[in-house]
């Protein structure tokens, strides 16, 4: 990892977990202190961020953290549901040993018991895996981008912890046992499932909002 892609990692990761507030400015200096990286690696991911809507450029008044809006939520789990399902077809057809080794191992480390934080992280290296699995560089680049802002989302608006990361990682272990045995159909099934969970998960932040306190 070079220096503009750890720096990407790191302001990724502390947009995700809310740390870089949304709709807060920023400036690059800050970010550079945020990220203990100079200049040009700080630039080069603000740049990058930027085409995945993690961050908004304004020119000479700094970089401003988006909010997610519900309606942006479910129009990017409607793209997500169809790629992702592609992505876990491919996996089961092309996943190599290796592919195949570190899925099972992340699967059986969903057992274990999360943070919010740490299972945050674990969810996007779960996604890493498919992907790569997948040997497909264009999903890559087109899925990564809308699962960052999902998790982002999933992480802004969750009550309750420990339930929610229960049924979360339960989908997430099928879909990695699914593929680990390159059975489509469990790998499919799992995928459409955790997408359908999500945007109940959308819909009820909805139904939170328009009740009355």
């Amino acid at each position: 990892m070079n220096q503009s892609e750890e720096a990407v990692a790191v302001l990724q990761r502390l947009i995700v977990r809310g740390e870089l507030k949304p709709g807060s400015m920023v400036s690059e200096r800050h970010l550079m202190e945020l990220t203990g990286l100079g200049r040009t690696p700080v630039r080069e991911a603000i740049q990058r961020l930027a085409l995945s809507y993690m961050v908004r450029i304004h020119p000479n008044k700094g970089i401003e953290i988006p909010g997610i809006s519900i309606e942006d939520q479910l129009s990017g789990l409607e793209v997500r549901r169809a790629n992702e399902l592609l992505a876990v077809e491919l996996a089961c057809a092309r996943a190599t040993q290796k592919d195949i080794a570190a899925i099972e191992k992340l699967a059986a480390a969903l057992d274990g018991e999360f943070t919010l934080h740490d299972y945050s992280e674990t969810v996007g290296e779960t996604h890493a895996l498919i992907i790569e699995a997948a040997h497909n560089p264009y999903l890559a680049a087109l899925m990564t981008p809308l699962q960052s802002l999902s998790r982002r989302f999933w992480v802004m608006h969750v009550r309750d912890e420990q339930q929610e990361i229960a049924r979360g990682k339960r989908l997430h272990q099928q879909i990695l046992k699914g593929i680990a045995s390159r059975d489509v159909a469990a790998a499919s099934t799992a995928s459409l499932t955790l997408n359908s969970y999500l945007v109940e998960f959308a819909l009820a932040v909805v139904g939170r909002m328009a009740t009355p306190r």
